[in-house]
């Protein structure tokens, strides 16, 4: 039987040679905006490799820089197949990945409910020092010396 890991082996090299052809060989003008390769899946017989990729920039940049990529995974195929030395250089297929954008997403998120979170903490803070001392069940002041 073979390697069970020799897939994943061949799929972080190709994460990181098309991570280089994308920041330094890339000639397609489509291909714009910040590209990060972030995980590569390969078929078990090395066949198909899945690329995920993040582009950060608006929808029209986005769909511009898919469309530049689709067009240059042949000879990403061609390049990846002669430097990794594969016999058979795997099919390229670019998809997009939101991870990095629901992470985005997440963090605003949580920020806002840290915000809500304190100024409602200031809203009864402010509450209870405008109603002064409360007197407690005996008549006494509640307020803590």
């Amino acid at each position: 039987m073979g390697e069970p890991r020799r897939p994943d082996r061949v799929a972080e090299s190709i994460r990181e040679q098309v991570a280089t052809f994308l920041a330094e060989g890339a000639k397609d003008p489509r291909i714009r905006g910040f590209v990060t390769v972030t995980a590569v899946e390969m078929t078990r017989d090395l066949r198909h490799a899945n690329v995920f990729v993040s582009v950060m920039g608006d929808e029209a940049a986005i769909k511009a820089t898919f469309e530049g990529l689709g067009s240059v995974a042949s000879h990403l195929r061609s390049m990846l197949g002669k430097t990794l030395r594969l016999r058979n250089a795997p099919e390229i297929h670019f998809k997009a990945d939101e991870s990095i954008a629901h992470a985005s997403r997440i963090e605003q998120l949580l920020a806002q409910i840290r915000t809500d979170r304190d100024a409602a903490a200031d809203a009864t803070n402010d509450a209870d020092s405008a109603a002064g001392d409360i007197p407690g069940p005996s008549g006494t002041s509640a307020s803590a010396e």
